[in-house]
């Protein structure tokens, strides 16, 4: 899909043009955008799932594995360096990190620096899972972003960055 060509409408168009038809005095644009990137959320979403869930893994678990992984050797981090990578609040994170204990994935290991905390570490298990489940991972998001070409790719990364600042 080239940045020249207007796509074909789509579900959201005929959404907006109904509620300019039934609201002619409100200013829907936005909506469109919103509601574009709620369904490709979704839809993107769905597609993640399939691909982690083949891993035994969800983009919950994912996350954590993956913030261990990408610190690198030896793949440990405080509760609160990992919570601090994520938008989750400290009671979800110790769930997280049980389920992930639970399944193997991850220990508790006491700090090498302060006998009185611990850190979260990858088990052998778990890195093998990281590692096997980031290639399937990245290979797939390739796949969902083969349908836009090269500059369209560069010109939605640098809107979505540009936007997602005024939030971070």
């Amino acid at each position: 899909m080239s940045s020249q060509i207007d796509p074909k409408p789509d579900g959201v168009d005929r959404i907006l043009a109904q509620w300019r038809r039934e609201r002619p005095d409100l200013d829907v644009d936005a909506m469109g955008l919103f509601g574009r990137l709620s369904r490709l959320k979704t839809h993107l979403g769905r597609e993640i799932e399939k691909v982690l869930l083949a891993h035994g893994l969800n983009s919950s678990s994912f996350d954590v594995l993956a913030t261990l992984r990408r610190s690198g050797a030896p793949y440990a981090l405080s509760p609160g360096d990992l919570l601090a990578t994520m938008m989750v609040s400290s009671g979800t994170m110790t769930n997280r990190i049980d389920q992930l204990e639970k399944a193997g994935f991850v220990q508790r290991v006491t700090h090498p620096e302060d006998r009185r905390s611990v850190l979260i570490a990858l088990t052998d298990r778990g890195l093998v899972c990281v590692e096997q489940a980031v290639t399937a991972h990245v290979a797939n998001q390739n796949r969902l972003i083969e349908g836009l070409d090269p500059a369209d790719r560069s010109e939605l990364d640098r809107l979505l960055r540009t936007y997602l600042a005024h939030f971070e």
